[in-house]
C-alpha cells in the first residue's frame, strides 16, 4: 500500500471512530472534515435552530463537541479572566463556566482575541489555551486537573493557533516574536525563538519541544502524518518554513521554505502532499510538498504552486482529488490537489474569517456576518444554499450527530433537530 493509500485510509478510520464528536480544531483529524451524511442545509436565525446560548466576554475560539457536552473558552474582563464553559448539546444550557487562571492582556490584532485557540477534548478531560500562552485541563465535571504556564507566548499579533490530540500528546506551535526594544525580531525580522512543543494531557508536563530555526510569526495548527513506513510524524507550518517532526520524540525530520511571515491558514494534507497557503508582504501563494524525504530540503520537494484564490485566514479543504478554499475578500476556489490546475474560481461575497468544513459531499463556507454559504463539493460550481444569520463571525464551525454549530460574537448556535 503505498503512502497515499494508507494516509487515506488513516483519515478514514479517524473520521469512522469519531463521527459523533468534533473534539478539537477543524475536527476529529484537524483537517475541516465531518464523516457525517445528514448535516442540515438550510436555517436561519429563526428556522431549523435547535437553541441559541448567549456567551460572556469576548473569544474567537471555535465550539467542540463530545457527546452531549459543547465546550468554549472566552476571556472576560478586558481579557484578564480566562475561562472555559460547557454547555448541554442537547438544550443549549450552560453546565459549569470556571476561570481557570487570570493573564496580563497585551497586544494583539484588531481581529484577534485573549482566548482565539480553540480548545481540545479526548472525553476525559477537556485542553485550553489562552493568549499568554497558558495551558489548563478540566475534568467534564469543570474540575481543574492542572495548569502550565511555563510556555509564555508573545507575539505582535496575538496568539491565534489551536492545540490538537494524537496518541496521547497534547500539541501546538508557538510562531511568536520579540517582546524587546526591537518588536521587528520575529515578526519581521527571521528569529530562533518559534518551536513547536508537546504536552502529556494527564499531567501538563512538557514531553518534548523543538525548535524550528530561523522563522517568523505563524497562527496554523499542525496536521498528523502517517508515513509508509509507519514513522508518524507531526506537520507543521511556521512563517518561513513548513516541517516534520517524530510524534513521539519532537526530533525534527524535515525543513522546506515557504516564506510568509503572519501565515494563518493551517496545515491541510492530501495524501502524500502538506498544502501551505497564506502570507503577507507579495509572498501570498498556495504551495505543496511531497512528503516522504528528510533533511534541510529548501524547495527540492516543491510540487506545485499556485498564486490564484489564495486565503490569508481561513485555511483550505481536500475532499478528494480537490482542494476547495475562500480568499478573505469572498473569492471560492476548487483545484486538482495534485497539480495545483484551477478548475474553477467563482465569487462568492462577502468576506471570511472562518475555516471552511465539509461534510455530505458540501463545503460550508460561514463569513463574517454570519451567513453560511453551501455549495456542492465537486467539479462545477454550484450553490446549494444561502443561509443567513446576520451577526458577526470569526470562529470556525463545528459539527456533531447531525448539527451545526456557529459561534458569533456574542452567542452560540445550534442548528438542526434536536
Amino acid at each position: 500500500m503505498n503512502s497515499k493509500s494508507f494516509s487515506a485510509l488513516l483519515a478514514a478510520a479517524a473520521l469512522s471512530l469519531h463521527a459523533d464528536h468534533w473534539p478539537q480544531f477543524r475536527g476529529p483529524t484537524a483537517q475541516g472534515l465531518s464523516a457525517e451524511t445528514k448535516v442540515s442545509l438550510n436555517w436561519s436565525a429563526t428556522e431549523n435552530l435547535a437553541w441559541k446560548t448567549e456567551l460572556p466576554g469576548e473569544s474567537w475560539s471555535s465550539p467542540i463537541v463530545w457527546g452531549n457536552h459543547v465546550f468554549v473558552t472566552t476571556a472576560t474582563e478586558n481579557g484578564e479572566s480566562c475561562r472555559v464553559l460547557a454547555l448541554n448539546r442537547k438544550s443549549g444550557a450552560v453546565r459549569w463556566n470556571r476561570e481557570v487562571f487570570r493573564q496580563e492582556p497585551r497586544r494583539k490584532e484588531g481581529r484577534n482575541s485573549y482566548a482565539t485557540p480553540t480548545p481540545a477534548t479526548d472525553g476525559q478531560r477537556v485542553y485550553a489555551c489562552f493568549g499568554d500562552g497558558s495551558f489548563a485541563a478540566l475534568n467534564f465535571a469543570g474540575e481543574i486537573q492542572w495548569v502550565n504556564r511555563d510556555h509564555k507566548f508573545y507575539s505582535q499579533h496575538g496568539l491565534g493557533t489551536a492545540p490538537i490530540l494524537h496518541d496521547g500528546l497534547l500539541i501546538m506551535a508557538r510562531d511568536g516574536s520579540s517582546d524587546g526594544e526591537d518588536k521587528k525580531v520575529g515578526w519581521q525580522t527571521p528569529w530562533d525563538q518559534s518551536y513547536v512543543v508537546a504536552l502529556d494531557p494527564k499531567t501538563g508536563k512538557e514531553r518534548w519541544k523543538t525548535k524550528r530555526g530561523p522563522s517568523r510569526i505563524a497562527h496554523g495548527a499542525p496536521a498528523i502524518w502517517r508515513g509508509p513506513g509507519g514513522e508518524t510524524q507531526v506537520i507543521s507550518e511556521g512563517g518561513d518554513v513548513v516541517q516534520g517532526y517524530d510524534l513521539k520524540t519532537g526530533e525534527r525530520r524535515w525543513t522546506s521554505l515557504v516564506a510568509g511571515e503572519g501565515k494563518v491558514p493551517s496545515m491541510v494534507l492530501a495524501g502524500d502532499l502538506a498544502i501551505t497557503a497564506g502570507g503577507w508582504g507579495g509572498k501570498e501563494t498556495i504551495k505543496a510538498f511531497k512528503l516522504g524525504a528528510s533533511g534541510d530540503l529548501k524547495e527540492s520537494n516543491l510540487v506545485w504552486e499556485q498564486k490564484k484564490g489564495m486565503p490569508k485566514v481561513p485555511s483550505m479543504l481536500y475532499v478528494k482529488p480537490y482542494l476547495f478554499g475562500i480568499t478573505d475578500g469572498g473569492v471560492a476556489s476548487c483545484l486538482k490537489a495534485d497539480t495545483g490546475e484551477l478548475v474553477w474560481q467563482e465569487r462568492v461575497g462577502g468576506n471570511f474569517s472562518a475555516s471552511p468544513v465539509a461534510a455530505g459531499g458540501r463545503i460550508y463556507f460561514v463569513g463574517d456576518n454570519g451567513d453560511t454559504t453551501v455549495i456542492a463539493a465537486g467539479p462545477e460550481f454550484k450553490v446549494l444554499a444561502k443561509n443567513p444569520l446576520g451577526e458577526r463571525v470569526q470562529a470556525s464551525p463545528a459539527i456533531s450527530q447531525g448539527q451545526f454549530f456557529i459561534r458569533t460574537e456574542h452567542q452560540l448556535f445550534c442548528f438542526g433537530l434536536r
